[in-house]
């Protein structure tokens, strides 16, 4: 198996540590262990019936709270249809794994995750491109994905909320994205990691999982509910993939840990008090981003739906990687180059952090361009 480098993931390893203004981040503002725990009635109960757990592999496919309370996100999936993994990351990575087979014929966006359309391609499938383009507003074509169609399809990535560029699908589009994947009896992955954090409070789009029989949502705690640290996802899916799931996750997984698990059940009964912090955190903190872009007349972006990134395409004469490395030197302001997702020109910013660092990492970015004119 030979796999190209993770760009984005290899450019985070050896910077973000040591950023002082970490506006690359893409989870929305972490959460402490103790402001987990005190959304309980009774926290330091809970503490107490913690530090009593004995430390076993626990349920192998994630817990029955676990895969019930994630099945609740969602219309029609049954917690039979959940399983448990080591994040978003771990659960692309099985239903890949699982699914694609050398000349499988496999299309995802671009760009997106990179994981979504290099991790396919190393196992040895005829990856397909669909190009989503600024000036169409990072939406898909979708003539040109029927197009890309043919009988030997057997998987269609997409990405709802979009990361880098934060556009979002309607149900209307996702539909037909669903007819074009039945079109040829392909399986159709969303990574709806980012799925919840809208900016129009009216919004409701659906799970692709609610709208295809063959339909595949993946989905964690780290962007969304603010617990990186927590190392869990999930894949929602049909009964015929979560079987192969499960034969190729003996390989390779076992079980998750029983004290995440835990942890996340206590998450997932908090949602509402959890979107309530962390809708106002991005919805304040996009506000702050759209005010500084229409004061810098070298910046400019297609403004985001939905997530907690944005592509910002800045009027520079180096290459996206030097000038964010420039950056960080110079100033401790921490973006991610355009490069990293084949977009050279643009910088991706995360702009879910704690409000503060974003004020002071915007106003590092606009003194480092005043002394770069």
């Amino acid at each position: 198996m030979q796999v190209k480098p993770f760009q984005v993931e290899e450019w985070m390893n050896e910077y973000e540590m040591d950023a002082v203004y970490n506006i690359a981040e893409t989870c929305v503002d972490s959460l402490t262990l103790e402001e987990l725990i005190r959304l309980s009635d009774e926290p330091e109960a809970f503490f107490g019936e913690l530090a009593k757990m004995k430390l076993t592999y626990g349920h192998i496919e994630g817990s029955p709270n676990f895969r019930s309370l994630v099945a609740g996100l969602y219309k029609t999936v049954k917690p039979e249809n959940v399983i448990a993994m080591n994040g978003a990351i771990g659960a692309n990575f099985l239903l890949l794994y699982s699914l694609v087979e050398p000349g499988d014929e496999v299309i995802s966006v671009h760009p997106t995750y990179q994981q979504l359309y290099s991790v396919p391609e190393s196992f040895g499938a005829d990856v397909k491109l669909l190009k989503l383009l600024p000036e169409n507003g990072f939406y898909p074509d979708l003539d040109e994905l029927r197009s890309l169609v043919s009988p030997k399809t057997k998987l269609i990535c997409i990405n709802n909320p979009n990361n880098p560029s934060g556009a979002l699908m309607g149900e209307e589009m996702l539909r037909e994205i669903v007819e074009i994947a039945r079109s040829v009896d392909a399986y159709l992955l969303c990574d709806e990691v980012y799925r919840g954090l809208h900016q129009d409070p009216e919004v409701v789009i659906p799970s692709i999982a609610d709208l295809y029989e063959k339909g595949i949502s993946t989905g964690s705690l780290s962007k969304v509910f603010s617990l990186a640290g927590l190392r869990l996802g999930w894949i929602a899916a049909p009964a015929d993939v979560i079987k192969e799931c499960l034969k190729h996750r003996d390989y390779n997984t076992i079980s998750c840990g029983m004290i995440d698990d835990v942890l996340a059940v206590h998450a997932l009964k908090n949602y509402d008090k959890i979107m309530e912090r962390n809708l106002g955190i991005v919805r304040t903190n996009l506000q702050i981003l759209d005010e500084w872009v229409k004061q810098e007349p070298r910046v400019s972006y297609v403004k985001p739906q939905a997530g907690t990134t944005a592509m910002l395409k800045i009027e520079m004469d180096m290459p996206s990687k030097d000038f964010c490395i420039d950056l960080f030197k110079t100033t401790g302001a921490f973006l991610t180059p355009g490069s990293c997702f084949d977009m050279e020109g643009y910088v991706r910013i995360g702009y879910a952090c704690g409000t503060e660092v974003l004020r002071q990492g915007l106003a590092k970015v606009s003194e480092y361009l005043r002394a770069h004119q």
